[in-house]
């Protein structure tokens, strides 16, 4: 299978399967899209046709193209098969036996009330509630007892806001640290904070322990402002914007993201990436709003195609950037054409509910932070383990060749078949898919290949 696209000045096939990026020229490009249903014939007969103002294509240019287009064919770089579905279910079982990660929900309780949280302003639907330390040492000593002999494991900090519990997690840090010796692991932690409990403690303590900080800012003030406000309604900008600029310039070149997020209020979210950039900020994420689609925030039909010339004007404005010495990251647009994630990751997706859990501030295992609140996805809990198998199979059972309208999409190896919460949440199904969510993530891989292609090439 291929998929062959015109972006940002490049002619573009992606061969599937082999995971090959051809940039080609005119000529080549019309012969690819018509190898697979025209004869050799009929295909030089056309392109002469097509081409017969040029004067200077001849049939042996023609000959000579298709002689390369089959050398990559034998190669196994052009129409090859799809090798993967046959060991998909069997692979994911056999490589999804430990858990290598949890999403701790420290606190279930937020000192904003952002109108579009999926998570119910921090508290998922439920009570308000801060993780004891007892629970929190449980759920290390679950990911350790469950990791087998894996021996990097990550544990995310979130929330609600992380930070109204900041005690707990300095301890739990701690803990985990001499748990490392003891256990031959090594842990990777995140924190994720609306930034407004910041100070040089939080700083000090999360630019030494923390591998990644993720702080949300939805970037020009009058959007940040419009939503991620306190109980009284105030905007939260002017805080918070001080305070990530403090911490980014003491991080160094430690990880962080600026993650942002683009409503129906803010589809040219590009305006928002430049006024981040603006700030200082170069480490930056822009995701749509997950939300009921009646809800005000939510995207709409007519907001699709502004958000995908969005995705084209930031790629272009990367390249710029890149060629004038300024580069930035954008979450969604890093791509490796060199090597990128092995086969069991492109087919079988994030892990959630078998590698990958959340855990309440009860000490509740569910399969992910979009799933915290929902009983019926409770997988059980870190003092018994998970005791609700029926669910945990139906995760185990999800890959990109379980969702039958992925087994014909050319970005299924990209995608892993998405994310099985907005699946869930759009069609009622863990193996569902969200329809306006794959529109978005094949425009950004198709930006990202071209943006990396034109690098290489350096192209202008």
């Amino acid at each position: 299978m291929i998929h062959s696209y015109k972006l940002g000045g490049l002619n573009i096939v992606l061969d599937i399967c082999s995971g090959s990026v051809h940039v080609v020229d005119e000529i080549a490009y019309d012969i690819i899209g018509m190898y697979e249903d025209k004869s050799r014939e009929d295909i030089a007969k056309h392109l002469l046709q097509k081409y017969a103002d040029r004067g200077d294509l001849t049939r042996e240019d023609i000959e000579e193209c298709f002689d390369q287009i089959e050398e990559l064919k034998n190669a196994g770089k052009l129409f090859s098969p799809d090798t993967f579905e046959p060991m998909a279910g069997d692979l994911k079982k056999k490589t999804s036996s430990v858990v290598k990660a949890l999403c701790i929900h420290i606190a279930h309780t937020c000192n904003l009330n952002c109108s579009y949280c999926f998570a119910s302003q921090g508290k998922y639907h439920g009570d308000r509630a801060l993780m004891s330390f007892e629970v929190g040492k449980r759920a290390l000593d679950f990911l350790i007892e469950n990791s087998g002999t894996r021996t990097n494991l990550e544990v995310d900090f979130f929330g609600g806001e992380p930070l109204m519990n900041f005690g707990v997690v300095k301890q739990m840090v701690a803990y985990a640290r001499e748990k490392e010796k003891e256990c031959g692991k090594h842990f990777r932690f995140t924190l994720t904070t609306n930034g407004m409990l910041i100070d040089d403690d939080v700083i000090d303590f999360a630019n030494r322990e923390m591998s990644n900080v993720v702080l949300s800012l939805d970037g020009r003030k009058e959007i940040h402002d419009r939503f991620r406000v306190d109980y009284e309604g105030n905007g939260s900008w002017e805080q918070i914007v001080p305070k990530f600029q403090k911490l980014v310039e003491k991080r160094g070149h430690k990880n962080y993201y600026m993650r942002g997020t683009f409503t129906h209020a803010n589809p040219d979210f590009l305006e928002d990436i430049k006024e981040m950039l603006s700030l200082g900020f170069t480490e930056l994420s822009m995701e749509p709003v997950v939300c009921d689609p009646n809800d005000p925030s939510a995207l709409t039909k007519d907001d699709l195609p502004i958000v995908m010339k969005q995705y084209e004007k930031l790629a272009e404005l990367m390249l710029e950037r890149h060629k004038a010495g300024k580069p930035f990251t954008f979450y969604h647009y890093m791509i490796d054409l060199k090597g990128g994630p092995c086969i069991y990751k492109r087919i079988s997706g994030c892990g959630s509910g078998t590698e990958y859990m959340a855990v309440t501030p009860w000490g509740d295992l569910y399969p992910c932070h979009q799933f915290v609140g929902d009983e019926k996805f409770r997988l059980g809990d870190v003092f018994g383990g998970v005791d609700n198998k029926a669910i945990q199979d139906e995760f185990l059972a999800c890959n990109v060749y379980s969702r039958k309208e992925c087994r014909d999409c050319w970005a299924r190896l990209y995608c892993s078949g998405g994310c099985s919460a907005n699946a869930y949440h759009a069609t009622g199904s863990v193996n569902g898919i969200y329809e306006h969510g794959c529109e978005l993530f094949k425009k950004r891989i198709e930006c990202a290949i071209m943006l990396e292609a034109s690098k290489m090439l350096g192209n202008d």
